[in-house]
C-alpha cells in the first residue's frame, strides 16, 4: 500500500535534467508550489573518475545496449545529462520548430540572460583542439568556435573534468537551475524513482514513486515528466500511454584518434571547435577524452598499444543524424543501425583521417559506433501537442523527447527554451506559435 502525501503540490516535475529544471525554477519563481523527483543522487559534485562513471555506468539504469549493440547512455544524478555533457550551445533551428507550430525565439533569447553561451576565450581553448581547427581550416573547412554554457571566469585549462562533472561551477548544468528553484521553496526528493503517473479517468493527479524502499503517492494539479528520451517513454508506458517509445532516434558518433607526438596534452575542453556537415547528415568537433573514457574506448576496438599514449592523442568526434526507427519497451531497446548510417560516420571518418593526417598525427583509427542523445520517444504531434500535452489532461512532458524528428545536434538550448515555454504555458501565460506559412 503505497503512502499517500499529505502535501498537494502544484506541479510535480519528474526528472531534474534541462527541460525539468526549467519548468520547475520558473513555475517556483512565480510562486506555484513544485516537488521535483529524481531518480539520482544530490550528492556535490567532486569530479571523480568513480562518480563520473557512477552516473554514466549503471547497466538497465543509465546504460543501455541495443539490439544492434550500441552503447546508449545517460546520467542519472540531480541535473541529468547536463552534468556530464560538453556544454555545446547549439542554436535551435528556429524555422524548422516553427513547423510544428512552436516559436521559441524569446524563451531562447531569455535563457541567455540566464546562463552563460559564448564561445570559449583562446586561452582556454587547449593544444589539441588548436591543432585539429588549423589543419581543417588549412584543408578548407570552415571550423570554427561553438558557443559553449560555460562560466569562463570559472572554468581551467589543463582541466578533463567536464566528461566526469564540473566541481569548480565552470560549466553550467541543470543543477543550478535546480538549487534556484529550491532555493525559493521548491522541494526536491532525490533518490525518488517515479513508477507511474496517477490517473483519474482522462486526468492526470500525481505519480507514485519508490523512496527509501516505499511506495509513495504525491498528487498534484499538473504532472510534468522530464525523464529523458528513455525515461519519460517507460514512465508514460506503465501510466496506460503504450505508444510512447516508438520510432525515435539517438545520434550515433564515433571518435577518430590519431598519435601526435609531438603533441603533450589530452587535459582540455571538449567540443571547442568544429563544423556541422549539414549536407552530409553530421556534426564534426574535436573531442579530447579524460584518460579512462579513452582507455576505455581504446581497449574496447583492441588497441592495447595506445592505452599509453593518451597525452598524445588527437581525438576528432563525428555524430551523424539518423533515422527514426525502432522501438523502446521497459528495458528493451531495438532499433536498426542502417547503412545509410554507418556510411555517414564512415564518410566523416574519411574526412577526419584527412585532418588528423594533416595536423601530424599517424597510426589513425576510430572508436566502435555509440548512441549519445535518445530523443523523439514522445514526439510532438503524436505523443504531445504543440503545448507538449498529452491525450490526458494535466499531464505534459519536457525534454529531448518530444523533439518529433531526426535531430543530429546538441539539443540543449531548445530543451532550455521549450521548458521556459511550457512553464508560461502552465502560468496561463500567452505562448508563441508560428507556422511554418507564416514565415
Amino acid at each position: 500500500m503505497a503512502e499517500i502525501l499529505k502535501e498537494k503540490f502544484d506541479a510535480i516535475v519528474v526528472g531534474t535534467g534541462p527541460g525539468g529544471a526549467t519548468v520547475a525554477k520558473d513555475l517556483t519563481n512565480n510562486g506555484k508550489k513544485v516537488l521535483m523527483l529524481e531518480w539520482g543522487s544530490n550528492a556535490p559534485v567532486k569530479g571523480s573518475n568513480a562518480q563520473g562513471l557512477g552516473y554514466i555506468a549503471m547497466p538497465f539504469k543509465s546504460m543501455y545496449f541495443t539490439d544492434g549493440m550500441l552503447a546508449l547512455v545517460r546520467a542519472i544524478t540531480v541535473g541529468g545529462s547536463s552534468l556530464v555533457y560538453y556544454a555545446t550551445a547549439y542554436e535551435p533551428p528556429y524555422e524548422w520548430w516553427d513547423k510544428y507550430g512552436i516559436d521559441i525565439r524569446n524563451e531562447v533569447a531569455e535563457i541567455k540572460k540566464e546562463v552563460p553561451v559564448a564561445p570559449l576565450k583562446d586561452e582556454l581553448i587547449g593544444p589539441m583542439a588548436k591543432r585539429i581547427a588549423s589543419s581543417a581550416l588549412d584543408l578548407g573547412y570552415n571550423w570554427q568556435k561553438l558557443n559553449k554554457f560555460i562560466y569562463q571566469d570559472k572554468c581551467r585549462t589543463k582541466c578533463d573534468k567536464c566528461d566526469l562533472g564540473c566541481p569548480y561551477q565552470a560549466k553550467w548544468n541543470a543543477r543550478m537551475f535546480v538549487k534556484e528553484a529550491t532555493d525559493k521553496g521548491a522541494t526536491l526528493l532525490d533518490l525518488a524513482k517515479v513508477n507511474k503517473v496517477i490517473m483519474e479517468g482522462k486526468r492526470a493527479t500525481g505519480v507514485e514513486f519508490t523512496r527509501n524502499g516505499k511506495k509513495q503517492i504525491a498528487q498534484a494539479n499538473n504532472v510534468i515528466v522530464a525523464a529523458g528520451g528513455i525515461g519519460s517513454p517507460q514512465v508514460l508506458q506503465n501510466s496506460g500511454i503504450k505508444n510512447a517509445g516508438a520510432r525515435f532516434f539517438y545520434d550515433p558518433l564515433i571518435a577518430v584518434f590519431g598519435t601526435a607526438k609531438d603533441i603533450d596534452g589530452g587535459t582540455e575542453m571538449p567540443m571547442a571547435m568544429g563544423q556541422h556537415m549539414i549536407d552530409d547528415g553530421y556534426l564534426m568537433t574535436d573531442m579530447t577524452l579524460p584518460w579512462l573514457i579513452y582507455d576505455m574506448f581504446t581497449a574496447e576496438v583492441g588497441r592495447i598499444d595506445k592505452l599509453a599514449q593518451h597525452r598524445h592523442q588527437l581525438t576528432v568526434m563525428i555524430k551523424a543524424k539518423d533515422t527514426l526507427g525502432g522501438k523502446i519497451t521497459g528495458n528493451n531497446i531495438r532499433k536498426p543501425f542502417t547503412k545509410v548510417e554507418r556510411g555517414k560516420l564512415m564518410h566523416g571518418y574519411e574526412r577526419a583521417k584527412k585532418i588528423l593526417t594533416n595536423a601530424g598525427a599517424k597510426d589513425i583509427f576510430k572508436t566502435w559506433w555509440i548512441a549519445s542523445h535518445p530523443g523523439g520517444t514522445c514526439k510532438i504531434n503524436d505523443i504531445v501537442d504543440s503545448n507538449l500535452k498529452t491525450e490526458y489532461d494535466n499531464l505534459y512532458v519536457c525534454d529531448c523527447s518530444v523533439i518529433p524528428d531526426e535531430w543530429g545536434r546538441p539539443p540543449v538550448l531548445s530543451i532550455l527554451g521549450l521548458g521556459k515555454r511550457l512553464a508560461k504555458h502552465l502560468e496561463g501565460s500567452k505562448v508563441e506559435s508560428r507556422s511554418a506559412a507564416s514565415v
